[in-house]
């Protein structure tokens, strides 16, 4: 219960509101007015009611001594919790790090987005962070509303994928290390994420019924070691279907480089799992810049997959089990342009409508 009490002494706020908060701490605020004063206790006696109570003084901590204590709750994998870290120190940080929760306004945080000096695409994955700890925020009832809501963030360009073509795909392994051939030719064949790609264990090829089972991947883990850690989403976990191709290539691989059970399939010269880092560095930038294909990523492999299957005529559903997508709205974002213009297929519909027996109406003659 708040109680409103009136204090000669206090000139200027006689009318005092008494309550305790949820954790029965005792609390305070003087009124010149008795009727302002009133007011003032039924609205806080109604959020303790209903739960909606926000402590005044929990706004002011600052967005940096919260978010480290958000940091440090969250379940993230060390690959994201290092970039989580690196984006807070390095952006939010020097702008909002000594604003008090409840003095962030969403005027501010619009300046924020605007003056990120970072392409487009890497404002979202920024401001996605700073969204997360504003709303735990307010989750924890530290500020009362959201003032993250409605900013507007910069534009993405319009991109489209072009996949590889068979020759440029062929160019990148034959200009790769002898041992790490096989690796390009079951990427730009399965579709693997690279981390995918690295997890693949031998248990997980089964030559006689010729599938692949994606089961894992592996990340850079602290102090240059390779770590496994689950898939991206529960649609990532998947078994394939391969043809001669891939099980031809990991046979003629796993013959010559001896490996059994639960050993991964591609391994750096010392046995060890792929570290990304380097491999991209080491392994895969030579070989690229030698096929005078320099701005190739490993995820092209990727997309020449995905261009594959729609070339031979899948659907959306068969092409996003495939690649381990969430939905088929993922890929379809990604891969739209590459299925038959719509266009086309809406003059072969109707043409062959009328292709077939229609009646054709004729003018009756004159008697």
């Amino acid at each position: 219960m708040a109680t409103v009490e009136k204090d000669p002494s206090r000139r200027k706020t006689p009318y005092v509101v008494r309550w305790r908060d949820e954790a029965g701490k005792q609390r305070k605020r003087g009124f010149a007015r008795k009727l302002d004063a009133d007011r003032f206790r039924a609205e806080v006696e109604h959020k303790l009611n209903t739960g909606s109570y926000v402590d005044p003084a929990a706004g002011r901590t600052t967005f940096e001594a919260y978010a480290e204590r958000w940091r440090a709750m969250q379940p993230h994998r060390a690959n994201t919790a290092a970039r989580t870290e690196s984006q807070l120190r390095r952006h939010c940080y020097p702008v909002l790090g000594s604003r008090p929760l409840a003095q962030i306004r969403a005027s501010e945080l619009q300046a924020f987005v605007t003056g990120l000096a970072v392409s487009p695409s890497s404002v979202r994955p920024i401001w996605a962070t700073v969204r997360a700890i504003l709303s735990a925020a307010v989750r924890d009832r530290l500020i009362p509303y959201d003032p993250a809501d409605r900013i507007k963030l910069p534009e993405l360009p319009r991109k489209q994928v072009t996949p590889l073509t068979v020759d440029q795909v062929d160019a990148l392994a034959g200009n790769m290390l002898p041992m790490y051939r096989a690796l390009v030719v079951v990427g730009a064949a399965t579709g693997l994420r690279q981390g995918e790609l690295f997890g693949l264990q031998v248990a997980d090829v089964d030559f006689l019924r010729k599938t692949l089972t994606v089961d894992r991947q592996v990340q850079p883990g602290p102090g240059g070691t390779v770590v496994p850690v689950p898939l991206k989403n529960r649609s990532s976990y998947r078994t394939l279907p391969v043809g001669r191709v891939v099980v031809d290539a990991l046979a003629a691989h796993l013959a010559e480089h001896k490996a059994t059970g639960t050993a991964y399939v591609f391994r750096d010269e010392a046995g060890e799992p792929l570290h990304r880092n380097r491999f991209n560095r080491d392994v895969w930038a030579p070989a690229r810049t030698a096929a005078g294909l320099p701005e190739v990523t490993c995820h092209d492999l990727r997309h020449f997959f995905a261009s594959a299957l729609i070339r031979a005529g899948l659907s959306v559903k068969v092409v996003s089990d495939r690649l381990g997508h969430a939905n088929a709205a993922q890929t379809l974002g990604v891969y739209a342009h590459l299925w038959p213009d719509d266009d086309d297929r809406s003059r072969e519909a109707i043409d062959d409508v009328f292709r077939r027996d229609v009646p054709t109406m004729r003018p009756s003659k004159e008697a």
